[in-house]
C-alpha cells in the first residue's frame, strides 16, 4: 500500500510538472507553424493526452478486462466535462471560440449520438469499432480541410501569446512533456488501481472512476495551466478534442480486440449520464453565446459559475454509481 501511494503522489507531481512542458512546445508548434492554437488543441494534444486511455483500453481488453476499457473511455469523457472544464472554468472563465460553435461542437454532439447508436444493443463488436475508427477519420478529415482553406481571424491575436521558441526547443518540450505525461499518468493510474483492486471494487467502476480521472489528469493540468497562460482555445479545444478521440479511438480498442455483450448499466447509467452532461455543456456554450449576443457583442465565456455546475453535476454523477445507503 506504501508503495502505492507514493506512486500516485509521484504520478501526480509528474504530471503537473510535465503538463507545463507540453503545453509550452504544443503551442510553439503552433506558432511556427503558423497553425491556430484550437487546431494545436484538437490533433496534436488531444492525441497526446488521450494516448493513456488508448494504452490502458488496449492493455485491458487484452487482459479480458473489457469493462474497464469501455468505463475508462466513458469515464473520462465525464470527466473531462464536468472535472476538467468544471475546474479550469472556475480557475479562469473560458472564452468561447465563433468556430467551436459552428464546427468542433456540432461534431462532438454528432459523434456522442452515433455511439449512443452503436451501444443501444449493449453490444460492442468488431463492426462498431471499425465504425468508431471511420467516423473519426471524417472529422479528421473535415477539420483538416476546413482549418486549411479557412483560417479563422478571431485565433490571430492568440498567436501573440504563444512563446517564440525555437522549432527545435519546441518539439523538444513537447516529446519531453508527451513523455513524462504518459509516464506519469501510467504510474498513478498503475497505483490507484492497485488501492482500488484493494478494496474490492469492480472493474467498470475502476474504469469509471479511478482509471479514468487518472488519465484525464492530464488533460486537466494541460487545460488549467493553458488557462492561467491565457491560452484558452488550446484548453477548450483540448477537452473537445480528448473526447472524440475516447468515444472513437479509445471505446474502438475493445470492440476490435475484445467483441462483447456489455452490462445493461454501462448504457442505461453510465452513457447516458456521459450524453446528458455534455448536453449541458452544448445547450451552456450555445446559451452564452446567445446572451453576449443579445447584451452586447463580444465574446461569450464559460463562466465560473457555468464550470461549478459543470463539477455539481459530476459530483451527482457519483451519487448514481455510490448511492448514499446503497
Amino acid at each position: 500500500m506504501i508503495i502505492t501511494s507514493v506512486a500516485i503522489i509521484i504520478g501526480f507531481i509528474g504530471l503537473i510538472w510535465s503538463a507545463d512542458r507540453f503545453v509550452a512546445g504544443a503551442a510553439g508548434i503552433a506558432r511556427n507553424l503558423g497553425m491556430a492554437p484550437i487546431m494545436i488543441g484538437l490533433t496534436i494534444v488531444a492525441l497526446g493526452t488521450s494516448a493513456p486511455e488508448i494504452i490502458v483500453a488496449i492493455n485491458a481488453a487484452m487482459d479480458n478486462a473489457g469493462g474497464l476499457a469501455v468505463g475508462n473511455a466513458l469515464g473520462s469523457n465525464l470527466a473531462n466535462i464536468g472535472l476538467v472544464l468544471g475546474i479550469t472554468a472556475i480557475i479562469s472563465p473560458i472564452p468561447i471560440a465563433k468556430t467551436l460553435l459552428r464546427r468542433e461542437i456540432p461534431l462532438l454532439l454528432g459523434a456522442t449520438l452515433a455511439v449512443l447508436f452503436f451501444l443501444y444493443d449493449h453490444q460492442l463488436g468488431r463492426m462498431d469499432g471499425i465504425a468508431f475508427l471511420l467516423i473519426l477519420a471524417g472529422i479528421f478529415y473535415y477539420l483538416v480541410n476546413s482549418k486549411s482553406h479557412q483560417p479563422d481571424a478571431e485565433h490571430e491575436a492568440d498567436i501573440e501569446h504563444i512563446p517564440e521558441l525555437s522549432q527545435g526547443k519546441a518539439w523538444w518540450l513537447f516529446f519531453l512533456g508527451l513523455v513524462l505525461l504518459i509516464v506519469s499518468s501510467r504510474l498513478l493510474v498503475w497505483g490507484a488501481r492497485e488501492v482500488a483492486l484493494a478494496f474490492g471494487v469492480s472493474e467498470l467502476i475502476i474504469g469509471l472512476t479511478v482509471v479514468a480521472v487518472g488519465t484525464s489528469l492530464p488533460e486537466l493540468a494541460a487545460s488549467a495551466a493553458s488557462a492561467l497562460k491565457g491560452h484558452h482555445d488550446i484548453a477548450i479545444g483540448n477537452v473537445v478534442g480528448s473526447n472524440l478521440f475516447n468515444l472513437l479511438a479509445v471505446m474502438a480498442m475493445p470492440a476490435l480486440i475484445a467483441p462483447a455483450a456489455l452490462e445493461p448499466a454501462v448504457f442505461n447509467r453510465d452513457y447516458l449520464s456521459m450524453t446528458g452532461l455534455t448536453l449541458v455543456l452544448v445547450l451552456l456554450i450555445y446559451g452564452r453565446h446567445w446572451w453576449a449576443n443579445k447584451k452586447s457583442p463580444g465574446t461569450a465565456t464559460i463562466s465560473r459559475g457555468d464550470g461549478l455546475l459543470l463539477l455539481l453535476c459530476y459530483g451527482a454523477y457519483y451519487y448514481l454509481l455510490f448511492p448514499i445507503g446503497a
